[in-house]
């Protein structure tokens, strides 16, 4: 698996199967903009609950919303939508689950046929859908039924078969995202104006991204302090020699250590200092929309699309990689690139890069490093040849 993989495992938050955001007028986007209703295996407050176990019962549901992240639930929801409208303009019925009418809708995904007109003929051009796009939304359809109490058997070979069929002929392999690389990242920061609270906010965001190796939700999670808000994925603490980040990611709870950088231009806690002494932020959300013409900083904390953003703008005004267009940057440019960035330039042992990324694994870090010499290792030679 690569760095693509596990942005897959995230529910792929830029997918453009997930329905749009709203965003402020200064393009910031912050957190309450994102819900999105989801079934829920709990009873309704009319459903005749006592009145006793109504507050139970909320704090499950709120229990039940924390099982799985926000970008999930859009995702899910916004799969789930694509199924059901393909299945009334079929004709098909949604309810019961049944394997059959998914392996029609998958095969539709696979062929570019999932979207037709009212007639009930596919549009011409329509683009197929990715192996992981198909398989995301067969996990949203799957995760849809079992909230609803109904089991949808996705080793029935109407599922199983033509999936296999699927991966065998359409699968490709991934496409990783670009690097940011310190010299990309010392030139994008140039372009972020230091007069301004946004352009302090965003380059705190690059620095902390790239020196913590930090995924964008991991980023935008973090708050001052412990235990200061409910949605807190993670704190920070600043010490003389640097700063400690305490954070959730996919694997439970790390800590990051984040030493301070060899100036002050590029010091990644001098950055953070600044912006939250300028924006006056001692407690919650670390970083959060700027408002009022770029004078006022309000108190929602960013979604995770805005790291995204950040650094395809970022990128595109440094130029960075001027051979790719400007759709092929803002393409290859991601949150990730901050991560592969980290793995690729830091010349220190693998494992510490490792810890440092929170993986699992050594083959999955090596993975994230695009400068690794690949033949360092020599079995050719090593074999005698």
């Amino acid at each position: 698996m690569t760095d693509i993989t596990e942005q897959n495992s995230e529910i792929h938050a830029e997918a453009s199967s997930a329905p749009s955001l709203s965003t402020a007028a200064d393009g910031d986007i912050s957190a309450p903009q994102a819900s999105a209703g989801l079934p829920s295996a709990l009873p309704d407050a009319d459903a005749g609950m006592p009145a006793d176990l109504q507050d139970l019962t909320d704090r499950a549901r709120g229990y039940v919303e924390a099982a799985s992240s926000a970008n999930t639930r859009k995702a899910y929801a916004s799969d789930w939508k694509h199924f059901s409208g393909w299945c009334r303009r079929q004709g098909l019925e949604i309810l019961p689950p049944n394997p059959q009418t998914v392996g029609l809708y998958i095969t539709a995904c696979a062929g570019g046929s999932d979207a037709v007109t009212a007639s009930g003929a596919a549009i011409a051009g329509r683009k197929p859908n990715s192996v992981t796009t198909i398989e995301r939304r067969l996990s949203a359809i799957t995760w849809n039924y079992a909230q609803r109490g109904l089991a949808l058997d996705r080793k029935d070979r109407h599922i199983a078969t033509v999936l296999a069929g699927i991966r065998n002929t359409h699968a490709a392999p991934p496409r990783q995202k670009e690097a940011v690389l310190p010299e990309h990242l010392i030139a994008m920061l140039e372009t972020l104006p230091r007069g301004t609270l946004r352009g302090l906010r965003d380059r705190a965001m690059l620095l902390i991204g790239f020196a913590g190796g930090l995924r964008r939700s991991e980023i935008v999670g973090l708050d001052v302090g412990r235990d200061q808000t409910k949605d807190s994925r993670g704190w920070i603490e600043i010490f003389d020699k640097g700063m400690v980040v305490t954070v959730r990611g996919k694997r439970g709870w790390r800590e990051v250590e984040i030493g301070r950088g060899s100036s002050d231009a590029t010091c990644p806690v001098v950055a953070l200092q600044t912006w939250l002494n300028l924006a006056r932020i001692a407690h919650g959300p670390l970083f959060r929309r700027v408002t009022g013409q770029g004078k006022d900083v309000g108190p929602d904390r960013l979604l995770d699309q805005e790291v995204a953003r950040l650094v395809k703008k970022a990128a595109s005004a440094a130029g960075v990689r001027p051979d790719l267009t400007e759709s092929e940057r803002a393409e290859k440019f991601s949150g990730h690139s901050l991560r592969a960035g980290l793995a690729s330039s830091a010349e220190v042992d693998e494992r510490y890069v490792q810890k440092q990324l929170g993986h699992a694994s050594a083959e999955m870090t090596r993975k994230y490093q695009r400068r690794r010499d690949r033949f360092r290792v020599n079995l050719t030679k090593a074999s005698g040849l």
